[in-house]
C-alpha cells in the first residue's frame, strides 16, 4: 500500500472522519502512519470541531509496529520524539477538536490508548480491546497510564496483568467506551455524534475540552506518558525477557496476549 493514504480524511463540514489505512498491519502504528496522522491533525485545526477516529477493516489499531521498532533499535537508529506514538497522542489532547473513537475491531496496547485519549468512543459489537504487554515482558508505556486515568484500579489492573481481551459491552460497562453499537451501524452513531457536536461554537469546545484535563486536578498527559516510557527502560535495564519475547516475536512466534 502507498504510504500516501496511510491516513484517510474526510472533511464534512462541521466534523471530520479520520480513517488509519494500513488493514495488512491491522492499522499499527510505524513511522510514516504517524507522521501523516500528525499531518492531519495539524490540517485540520480550527477547520471542524470534531474528529471521528477509526480504523480500516477488522481493526482499529494494533498498537505501535514493534518489528519496525525492533528493527530501529537494532540499527540503532534513534527515534524522533516529535514523530513518537506518544507525540500523536500528546498531539490529539492538546488539538482543540473533540475526538470521537469509533473502535471498529482490535484496539490492542497504544490502540487502547487512543481510546483513552480521545474524549468519547463508541465501539462495535465485534470490538475487542485488551493490553499484551506484559506478554512481552514490559509495561504497557502509554495504555498504562492513560487507562489508569480512565479506569478504576481493579479494571486497570485485570487488562495489565492477564493480558485477557474485553469485548464492547465490558467495555461500555467498565467505561472503557460510552457504548455498544451494532457493527453495521457504528460509523452512523459515531458520525451522528460528531455533527451534533461540531455544530457548537468552536471556542467554547476547545476551551470545555481544555478544563477536563484541569478539574478537579490537572492530567499531565506529556508526564504520565514519560513515566509509563520510563517503566519499560526500567524492565529493560533489569531482565533481558524483553528482548528475548521480541527476537521471538520477529521470528514469527506467537506471545501469551498477542492473539
Amino acid at each position: 500500500m502507498s504510504e500516501d493514504n496511510l491516513v484517510v480524511v474526510e472533511d464534512k463540514g462541521a466534523y471530520a472522519t479520520l480513517r488509519m489505512n494500513r488493514p495488512e498491519k491491522r492499522n499499527a502504528m510505524n513511522v510514516a502512519i504517524r507522521v501523516a496522522m500528525l499531518e492531519a491533525l495539524e490540517r485540520l485545526k480550527g477547520r471542524v470541531g470534531a474528529i471521528v477516529i477509526t480504523g480500516t477493516e477488522g481493526s482499529f489499531c494494533a498498537g505501535l509496529d514493534l518489528k519496525e521498532e525492533s528493527a530501529l533499535r537494532a540499527a540503532g537508529t534513534a527515534s524522533d520524539p516529535a514523530t513518537s506514538w506518544q507525540a500523536v497522542n500528546v498531539a490529539i489532547r492538546a488539538h482543540p477538536a473533540v475526538f470521537i473513537a469509533a473502535v471498529n475491531g482490535i484496539a490492542l496496547g497504544g490502540g487502547v490508548t487512543l481510546i483513552n485519549v480521545c474524549d468519547l468512543a463508541i465501539a462495535s459489537e465485534r470490538a475487542q480491546m485488551g493490553m499484551p504487554e506484559m506478554g512481552f515482558a514490559t509495561y504497557p508505556g502509554l495504555a498504562g497510564p492513560s487507562t489508569q486515568y480512565s479506569l478504576t484500579r481493579k479494571r486497570h489492573a485485570w487488562l495489565m496483568f492477564t493480558t485477557d481481551r474485553i469485548d464492547g459491552a465490558t467495555a461500555a460497562e467498565w467505561g472503557l467506551v460510552n457504548k455498544v453499537v451494532p457493527h453495521d451501524s457504528l460509523l452512523v452513531e459515531a458520525e451522528a455524534v460528531a455533527a451534533k457536536i461540531g455544530q457548537f461554537d468552536q471556542t467554547a469546545l476547545a476551551v470545555s475540552k481544555a478544563a477536563m484535563d484541569r478539574i478537579p486536578v490537572e492530567i499531565d498527559w506529556n508526564g504520565a506518558f514519560d513515566f509509563g516510557v520510563g517503566q519499560i527502560e526500567r524492565i529493560r535495564r533489569e531482565s533481558n525477557a524483553g528482548d528475548e519475547g521480541m527476537a521471538r516475536f520477529s521470528s514469527g512466534e506467537r506471545l501469551v496476549g498477542q492473539g
